[in-house]
């Protein structure tokens, strides 16, 4: 089974993800970027579901450095945004990203757009 880090400060967003993938992936819900590098270094993830806007590292930021990291670089990281700016979703598209999921999703969709890319 694929394994899928969902990265949110939000609770009821990582809960919604986590239902959403129950069952079709094993799934981490991680309340920080921080949490998610911690976890990264016992667990291999497949893909990264990534908040833009986060306390301490926001996702640009995360993004960068995943892309520094040898060993986590080629991790597909698909942002979960609730802004509608396409300035955003252009700098992260260009930094690395494969994706971008607004919020509030919609479980059927969230699942579409994993199916791409792992």
């Amino acid at each position: 089974m694929k394994t899928i880090f969902i990265v949110d400060d939000s609770d009821a967003y990582l809960l919604l993800a986590k239902n959403a993938l129950e069952g079709l992936y094993e799934t981490y819900a991680l309340p920080s970027a921080a949490r998610m590098f911690k976890i990264a270094e016992k667990i291999k993830a497949d893909l990264i579901l990534l908040d833009v806007e986060m306390p301490e590292m926001d996702g640009f930021t995360a993004l960068e450095n995943l892309k520094k990291n040898d060993s986590l670089k080629d991790i597909p990281v698909i942002f979960l945004t609730g802004k509608d700016e396409p300035e955003s979703e252009k700098k992260g598209l260009e930094m690395g990203a494969v994706d971008f999921v607004r919020k509030p999703f919609s479980p059927p969709d969230l699942i579409d757009r994993i199916k791409k890319y792992i």
